[in-house]
């Protein structure tokens, strides 16, 4: 039993985020912020769209796209970082808004690696025979987590969702997941994250307010060479189980972090950067849903073909890093 995937969705909200505001307001040019970054604007959710309304409207597309109901479903994974709220889950509020009667529903927190740790979870349950189809939606709203004061970290986040649907398939030399790989380096915990609140400092904690610890802190020297060795070493771990050339991979889907990441990885792996699909210039990082929302925009366009190879590549905070390796 193979996993493969039947549908794709996406979704952004309509708001802009500009550099040209983000500069004005830290006193930085739009040139700086693109020569580190590569970002040119990114989406910023309106202020009564929640995390679930996007991943709602990305899932939506990815049924509509797998021309399937939402009954169909078996399995719904949704990774993410911001929550409507602690509990319950984000994946229970989808399931109700889409109707998805017939699926058991849980949240995964692995941050910009989020949704292929869903992927991972999500294959298992497909490969061992439990459910046929499974719903997999990375979904973020980063904006309420910035220190906008903080220009390392308030110029590279932005909110959106994407859906992936993966379907049993009986057809071991067809499309699918060929490997897959996931690690985690609970040492490197320090390096990024959003410290509060949780049950170590609690949001009545005065220090939340007076540090900014209820957003995004991240030590970005450290947070690049960890994503660029993670993510070069999982590449080169995937192509070797899968028994491809590294070479013969179309098509590189990578965490939309950083451009600067993505050159030095695919420099690494021996790939023309251009094999590496791009929307971090529209979006920045949306941490979970980056990979997912990249997907369904390449393969709305077309570019995908049949029997082409997609690796998929991620590192986030945690530090949770690792791919997958797929047969389009």
């Amino acid at each position: 039993m193979r996993a493969r995937i039947t549908g794709t969705g996406g979704y952004v909200p309509s708001q802009i985020l500009t550099n040209a505001e983000i500069a004005g307001r830290l006193g930085i040019s739009e040139d700086w912020i693109v020569e580190r970054t590569g970002i040119q604007g990114r989406r910023i959710a309106a202020p009564d769209e929640t995390t679930s309304q996007m991943a709602r409207k990305a899932a939506v597309l990815a049924l509509e796209s797998a021309g399937m109901a939402p009954e169909d479903l078996g399995l719904i994974i949704v990774a993410t970082v911001t929550p409507d709220s602690p509990t319950p889950s984000t994946a229970a509020r989808l399931q109700w808004a889409l109707g998805a009667v017939n699926a058991f529903a849980f949240d995964v927190s692995a941050a910009c690696s989020g949704a292929l740790t869903g992927l991972t979870i999500a294959e298992q349950f497909i490969r061992t025979g439990v459910v046929r189809h499974a719903l997999v939606v990375g979904a973020e709203t980063l904006s309420r987590f910035i220190d906008w004061t903080d220009r390392d970290t308030s110029v590279l986040f932005g909110d959106g969702a994407g859906a992936i649907i993966l379907s049993a398939s009986e057809d071991d030399d067809g499309p699918g997941i060929l490997a897959r790989h996931m690690h985690t380096d609970g040492s490197l915990v320090p390096i990024l994250g959003i410290p509060a609140p949780g049950s170590a400092i609690s949001a009545r904690d005065p220090r939340v307010a007076a540090e900014k610890l209820d957003t995004i802190h991240m030590q970005g020297r450290e947070v690049f060479k960890s994503a660029v060795r993670t993510m070069t070493a999982s590449a080169i771990e995937l192509a070797a189980e899968a028994g491809i050339p590294i070479d013969h991979v179309e098509h590189v889907m990578g965490h939309q972090a950083n451009i600067r990441i993505i050159q030095s990885v695919m420099g690494r792996i021996g790939l023309p950067v251009e094999r590496c699909h791009i929307n971090l210039d529209r979006y920045g990082n949306t941490s979970a849903a980056s990979i997912p929302l990249l997907i369904d925009e390449v393969a709305r366009s077309g570019a995908f073909q049949p029997g082409d190879h997609l690796l998929c590549l991620a590192a986030g905070a945690g530090l949770v890093w690792g791919g997958i390796l797929l047969r389009w």
